[in-house]
């Protein structure tokens, strides 16, 4: 009877996994893009005009607060590159009567994270905690922002910090050749051409009064707004608010923001080459100056983008990575800010294959320029719709879209509306904005690696002028890093 029983499940699992064999001829179908719930957002201020955006998520008991500033590192002065970076860096340094280790013990003790930071754009002051300690953390995030003293001691302790990452980043190819990038297609004088963190020079000669005077000037209720998002609503969280930041006043007059000058494209496509004898491999850039965030091209660009080298599955990345193996991994990118940041398309790749990989890059670059398959538009529209609403999943994801749509002055709807704008792009969408916005006869070509192994290779593929660039030329000269 046992064996009978026996027979009998191995002769029905077999039945069953005959007939739910999964067919591997073709791959699975994509669903339909998750359909995105957003909670709506509640606008309130408090009593000196500081706005406040709110938005409730009830299912973790955690709360996330961001108070974001309208300025960032395009907003160093000239002669002053990396103020705002030293700034942001300097607010949990001491504020109020704490130092920086009470700030962090009072923090830890809380649960909570609390961190400040800047970016092309703004600034931003970010606390995470749980909802029941959100009385006693508000008041800490607030002399963080409100009320930072800029100590000297932790000033030249993170200044030997900077000036030793300074060093250590002359050695990395990588940041080397996106540094290089960027001075190559912005030059010196333009905030984008220089670090956020700036230089050895401007880096060294920062005081706390350069902090302070940037820290005033754009700290200030008028260019600032506070975010909620999280397990509270408007009528127990906006009474705490008040209590923290209801008595922030603006100091001073506020210097008008100014504007960065354009730069116009290259004209015709130039190598330029950074020696760094003995590199297992070579860091290649290519690409010019893209487009701002605000382009009416958003949603084409984001597309065309995912097929050329968004995504694990682009052009770039299947060409260099898996059908050739020069590289662990290529893509490429656009950098939206207010102003117009670069496109780039970039990888590491082995160095006795770096003209070769060139010439791939050029094959790709070019070939974005023609008429896109319709499976692949498919894919591709795909793959931006089915991952877009994995950014609202936690309180400080919800948090940074807001960001976004402050920062950018997106319209409320954007993002219900987003997946819609972009299964709405056509191929003629995409062809017409690679013609635009990828010209490969006139891209900046930049390459770091073992020159006498990669020169003759490079130019024997005649892809433009070879500038021999120093890493002094893209750093200065080394900083020393006194003991």
């Amino acid at each position: 009877m046992r064996y009978g029983l026996s027979f009998t499940a191995v002769a029905l699992v077999t039945t069953l996994g005959a007939q739910q064999a999964p067919d591997r001829t073709h791959p699975p179908a994509s669903g339909p893009p998750p359909v995105l719930h957003l909670p709506s957002i509640q606008k309130r201020q408090l009593s000196n005009g500081l706005p406040v955006w709110m938005v409730e998520m009830h299912k973790v008991p955690v709360v996330q607060e961001n108070l974001l500033v309208g300025s960032g590192t395009a907003d160093d002065p000239t002669g002053k590159f990396g103020v705002a970076s030293f700034m942001a860096a300097m607010l949990t340094e001491g504020a109020g009567s704490r130092s920086s280790l009470e700030i962090a013990d009072a923090v830890d003790f809380l649960g909570a994270d609390l961190g400040a930071s800047t970016g092309v754009d703004a600034s931003a002051v970010r606390l995470h905690v749980p909802v029941a300690r959100l009385a006693k953390a508000l008041p800490i995030m607030a002399d963080v922002a409100l009320r930072p003293t800029f100590p000297k001691d932790e000033l030249e302790r993170l200044r030997k910090e900077r000036l030793t990452n300074l060093l250590q980043a002359r050695d990395d190819p990588a940041t080397i050749a996106s540094l290089a990038f960027a001075r190559v297609l912005y030059g010196s004088t333009h905030r984008y051409g220089t670090a956020s963190a700036g230089t050895a020079e401007t880096i060294k000669a920062l005081t706390p009064d350069d902090l302070r005077a940037f820290y005033t000037s754009t700290f200030r209720p008028t260019n600032a707004t506070l975010l909620v998002v999280g397990d509270m609503t408007p009528g127990n969280v906006l009474p705490l608010l008040e209590s923290s930041f209801g008595a922030w006043k603006p100091q001073g007059s506020a210097p008008a923001r100014a504007t960065l000058p354009a730069v116009p494209q290259p004209e015709k496509r130039q190598v330029y080459l950074i020696d760094k004898p003995g590199a297992a491999q070579s860091q290649i850039r290519i690409g010019w100056i893209g487009v701002p965030r605000s382009t009416p091209d958003y949603f084409p660009i984001q597309v065309m983008n995912t097929i050329l080298g968004g995504s694990f599955t682009s052009r770039l990345n299947m060409n260099l990575r898996e059908e050739h193996g020069y590289a662990y991994g290529a893509g490429s990118g656009f950098d939206m800010r207010l102003s117009a940041g670069p496109f780039a398309a970039s990888a590491g790749v082995q160095t006795d294959k770096t003209s070769e990989s060139l010439k791939e890059f050029f094959n790709e670059l070019n070939g974005i320029l023609k008429p896109i398959p319709a499976d692949e538009l498919a894919r591709a529209k795909n793959y931006v719709a089915l991952r877009f609403p994995a950014g609202f999943e936690t309180t400080a994801d919800v948090s940074r879209k807001l960001e976004d749509l402050l920062v950018y002055r997106l319209p409320e709807d954007y993002f219900s509306k987003y997946v819609q704008n972009i299964e709405a792009v056509t191929a003629a969408d995409v062809q017409r904005v690679a013609q635009k916005y990828i010209q490969p006869d006139r891209f900046a070509v930049v390459v770091v690696g073992d020159r006498k192994a990669i020169e003759p290779g490079i130019k024997a593929l005649n892809l433009g002028a070879i500038k021999v660039l120093t890493i002094d030329d893209i750093f200065g000269p080394a900083p020393v890093v006194s003991q």
